[in-house]
């Protein structure tokens, strides 16, 4: 090759590169945006407006209380506790086909069998009062845990008042 053409060839070669540098390099398309049918969640359902009716929730919501509190070895119902009863029984009478169990319990002094028997005429003295204010006897069970379930574990006088009691716990 003479050097002319050799030229010629070199200059062409870069103006041809040249040419190619400026150019904007094409791109592959862009992928479109995959275009799913997505079903919205459903709306979240709306929680019950209270406790569910003729439950434990809705006895405790409805009674002045579920617990009456008894003297020293002594059970029988005081004014205070007739009306935590008579609340007792009014919603009881509501639902005529709830069961429940009275829970006699005792404070730590005394021993288990004397406490065990005490308990006893406590959830006794609360289910003969409520079927006086006429619940049904069948409807009613009791039990004694004497001083075996304190919700109060001091060794004084506050905390005995605490444990002397007979709680109502809804069954069925």
């Amino acid at each position: 090759m003479t050097p002319k053409i050799l030229t010629a060839s070199v200059v062409l070669a870069s103006l041809a590169l040249a040419g190619c540098a400026g150019k904007p390099k094409e791109l592959p398309p862009q992928p479109e945006a995959a275009t799913t049918t997505r079903t919205p969640p459903p709306p979240p359902t709306p929680a019950p407006a209270g406790p569910v009716p003729g439950s434990q929730a809705d006895f405790l919501a409805s009674v002045i209380s579920d617990t009456i509190h008894f003297e020293l070895d002594k059970y029988n119902v005081d004014t205070e506790s007739q009306g935590i009863l008579q609340s007792q029984a009014q919603w009881l009478a509501k639902y005529p086909g709830k069961k429940i169990t009275i829970e006699g319990h005792c404070d730590e002094r005394g021993t288990r069998e004397y406490n065990l028997a005490l308990g006893e005429r406590r959830a006794n003295a609360a289910k003969t009062y409520l079927v006086g204010l006429g619940v049904d006897a069948s409807r009613i069970n009791t039990v004694s845990y004497g001083k075996e379930r304190p919700i109060a574990l001091g060794s004084d006088e506050a905390s005995w008042a605490k444990n002397r009691r007979a709680v109502t716990i809804t069954v069925e």
